[in-house]
């Protein structure tokens, strides 16, 4: 397991000055990650700097301001590259590459992207004080069309959309030309299709 510090500042607390994009913090018992960030020097009173957080575990996002300096609680989050192997009584059991220890999710941990697993996929578990904070998948994957309404020849011009069922159950949203059958690309973030696969 790596631990997932892209600033090199393994120390447990940050001053706000050191803020980037992508910087994770403690606040209130929650892990955030600033998505933005600006430093304002007002003509009279103190310097602050203006944020934008998002909770790691529930994706919301909210604005906070914090004084110029002021210490706040780093979270070193730690990253394993783990491989989803089978589903065993609901639960997702997926192996470290490195150690081969065995480690179990739940479709709750893994969140949206619990859709989109195979066997053999490898996704990075983003852990924090031992617990899983959250599962990123690769952002395109490529499955196959289970279930979809036959494909209409000539229709790649109007641009319409049907639903389509993928391998793993997931649905997703594909030109009227898909065939069940077809290897597809889908971006993991937004659920959209990407193109076929060559």
């Amino acid at each position: 397991m790596q631990v997932y510090d892209p600033w090199g500042c393994n120390t447990g607390m940050i001053s706000s000055n050191d803020f980037r994009t992508g910087t994770t913090i403690e606040l209130d018992g929650q892990v955030w990650r600033v998505v933005e960030f600006l430093h304002v020097k007002p003509g009279k009173g103190s310097a602050f700097v203006r944020t934008k957080l998002k909770s790691v575990q529930s994706g919301n996002v909210v604005e906070k301001t914090f004084r110029a300096g002021e210490s706040v609680q780093q979270a070193i989050l730690e990253k394993s590259n783990l491989q989803h192997t089978y589903v065993e009584s609901g639960d997702y059991v997926f192996m470290d590459m490195i150690s081969f220890e065995e480690t179990r999710l739940t479709s709750e941990q893994i969140g949206k992207g619990a859709k989109y697993l195979k066997e053999g996929m490898e996704v990075n578990v983003i852990f924090y004080n031992g617990k899983v904070l959250e599962v990123e998948l690769p952002i395109s994957i490529t499955l196959k069309v289970t279930e979809t309404d036959p494909g209409v020849k000539g229709d790649t011009a109007s641009g319409g959309t049907k639903p389509a069922i993928l391998e793993t159950g997931a649905q997703v949203m594909v030109p009227l030309f898909i065939s069940v059958g077809e290897m597809i690309k889908v971006d993991t973030r937004n659920d959209s299709y990407l193109g076929r696969e060559n």
